[in-house]
């Protein structure tokens, strides 16, 4: 039986966060983080009530391993852990989270048939609010399924995605959060010409960013039609709306996710 229920190596930003998250179900002591920086490990494990672990400790005790580095070192660190994993006779799963690496791709670079788990999260699950698509590869049970998404559920909301589709929705969700940061930010740029101080156009910019998305979630509206009943007939909102349009806002948020997406696949490569 596996010494840990998860362990995580990487203790990036995103590995980090996601280490918080499962330390959160209430079990940390379960919980073993690995990075190349040993310190950094040590550190968090220690704000987590977690252990600081090896790779090969991590690889060898622990039944969820998160592979939380970057996609070009990911295949060194595959090479690095396969003789661990292959020595193995208890069950464990892979999850991985490198931009544009495959399930076939991580357990070609393991030599093994092993369950994975694909997750594409973005940076809010630092506030249990991300956005985490998922795939599962065919060795993967329903119950190992559903017992990862309980672990994990700190961490925000979780939708199945065909892997095929998990470049293209990271575009959107993995990315997303730095368009939203560039449009609350130019809100404010906004309001302070119009004479606002700074903090309060920025708490008025992102406390209506954050209502209008609420409102979208919890109508099931379309977005298009909440849009209509802000714009009064000759109102001020159509004027601003009309100046979105001269400057191709629509047309340029779609370019960003479409260039994410292809930058994606270029490193995919």
């Amino acid at each position: 039986m596996a010494n840990y229920k998860a362990g995580f190596i990487g203790a990036g930003n995103m590995g980090g966060a996601l280490a918080i998250a499962a330390c959160k179900n209430g079990e940390p002591h379960r919980i073993a983080l690995a990075d190349h920086d040993a310190q950094k490990a040590q550190a968090l494990a220690e704000n987590c009530d977690c252990i600081a672990a090896d790779n090969a400790m991590v690889a060898g005790e622990s039944t969820y391993i998160f592979l939380g580095v970057k996609p070009q070192v990911l295949p060194n660190l595959l090479e690095e852990i396969a003789p661990v994993l292959a020595a193995r006779s208890d069950a464990f799963v892979l999850v991985t989270m490198a931009a544009g690496i495959s399930m076939e791709s991580v357990a070609n670079g393991v030599n093994g048939d092993y369950p994975i788990i694909r997750i594409m999260p973005n940076t809010p699950v630092v506030l249990g609010e991300g956005m985490i698509l998922y795939a599962v590869n065919e060795h993967v049970t329903p119950e190992q399924e559903q017992d990862f998404l309980s672990m994990m559920s700190a961490a925000g909301t979780f939708d199945k995605l065909d892997e095929k589709l998990i470049d293209a929705g990271s575009a959107v969700s993995g990315c997303g959060p730095a368009f939203a940061y560039l449009f609350i930010e130019a809100l404010a740029d906004g309001g302070v010409e119009c004479g606002l101080p700074r903090d309060k156009a920025l708490r008025y910019a992102s406390q209506t960013v954050l209502g209008a998305a609420e409102m979208v979630l919890c109508t099931g509206k379309h977005p298009g039609e909440l849009k209509d009943a802000v714009c009064s007939p000759g109102g001020t909102t159509i004027a601003g709306v009309h100046a979105l349009e001269d400057g191709a806002f629509r047309s340029t948020a779609m370019d960003a996710v479409f260039a994410a997406y292809h930058r994606t696949k270029e490193l995919a490569k």
